[in-house]
C-alpha cells in the first residue's frame, strides 16, 4: 500500500461512525421514558436524536413523547447512565468494513484516536467489548475535558495527545457537529452517510462523503492530499 499521501493520524467519532449504537441507546432512552410513564420511541426516530450526549437525547425523547424540562432531564440522567453502562453493548456493532479499514491504517503506522460526546468510561467499555481497543491510541469522551464537540479543543486535544498536528490529521464523523468541530480545528473531515443524522451527509459540507468503509481509505487519502 502506498502510504505517501496518507495522514499521520485519523480521528473518529464513535456513535454512528465506527459503531451502530442505536439499538442500545434506544433501549436506555425507553427505559427512562417508562419510569415517567411515557411511551417508547422507535429506533428509527432515536437515530436522529443521537450525537449531542445523553442529556440531549433525554431532552429530545421527552419532547417527542410530551413535554421536557431541564429538571426532568436531570432527574432521569442518572437512570440513563446506570442502565446504559450496564447494557452498553448488547446489540451495538461495528459498521461493515470498519475492522478492515482499521487494519489498513495500523499497517501503515497511522495513529488512531476517538473523539466522542459519549462519556469516556462508556466509550472505553464499548470499544473494549467490541475488541477494538488495541487499535486506538487515544480516546477522549464528553467528560475528558471541560469542553466537548463542537468545541474544536476537544478534537485538537485528541490530536495533540496522539503526538501529531492538525495538518497531519483527518477526521471521520457522521454529523454536522463533527463537521463543524473539524472545520473549526482546520482538520479535513470525511463524513459517513449511514450514521445518526436527519440531515443528509452530503449537506454537511465535509470534504468527502462515503457510503461504505470500503471507500474510506481512498477518501482519507484524497482529502489529506488536497492540503499538501
Amino acid at each position: 500500500m502506498d502510504t505517501r499521501h496518507l495522514p499521520a493520524a485519523v480521528v473518529f467519532d464513535l456513535d454512528g461512525t465506527l459503531v451502530d449504537t442505536g439499538p442500545d441507546l434506544t433501549a436506555a432512552l425507553n427505559h427512562c421514558l417508562s419510569l415517567v410513564g411515557r411511551p417508547p420511541v422507535a429506533l428509527r426516530t432515536v437515530r436522529d436524536m443521537i450525537g449531542l450526549g445523553a442529556r440531549k437525547l433525554l431532552d429530545l425523547g421527552l419532547s417527542h413523547t410530551g413535554d421536557s424540562t431541564p429538571e426532568q432531564v436531570e432527574a432521569l440522567y442518572p437512570a440513563f447512565i446506570d442502565y446504559y453502562a450496564a447494557n452498553v453493548c448488547l446489540y451495538s456493532q461495528t459498521y461493515p468494513g470498519v475492522v478492515a479499514f482499521l487494519e489498513k491504517l495500523k499497517a501503515a503506522n497511522i495513529v488512531l484516536g476517538i473523539c466522542t460526546n459519549k462519556p469516556v468510561a462508556m466509550s472505553v467499555a464499548l470499544i473494549k467489548t467490541l475488541q477494538l481497543d488495541h487499535y486506538f491510541d487515544v480516546n477522549l469522551g464528553a467528560d475528558s475535558l471541560a469542553v466537548r464537540k463542537p468545541d474544536p479543543l476537544h478534537l485538537l486535544t485528541t490530536i495533540d495527545r496522539l503526538g501529531v498536528s492538525a495538518d497531519q490529521t483527518v477526521m471521520l464523523g457522521d454529523s454536522m457537529v463533527d463537521v463543524n468541530t473539524a472545520k473549526a480545528a482546520h482538520v479535513p473531515i470525511v463524513a459517513v452517510s449511514f450514521g445518526f443524522s436527519h440531515i443528509p451527509a452530503t449537506a454537511f459540507g465535509a470534504e468527502a462523503v462515503i457510503d461504505h468503509y470500503n471507500d474510506a481509505l481512498d477518501a482519507v487519502t484524497r482529502v489529506h492530499s488536497k492540503r499538501r
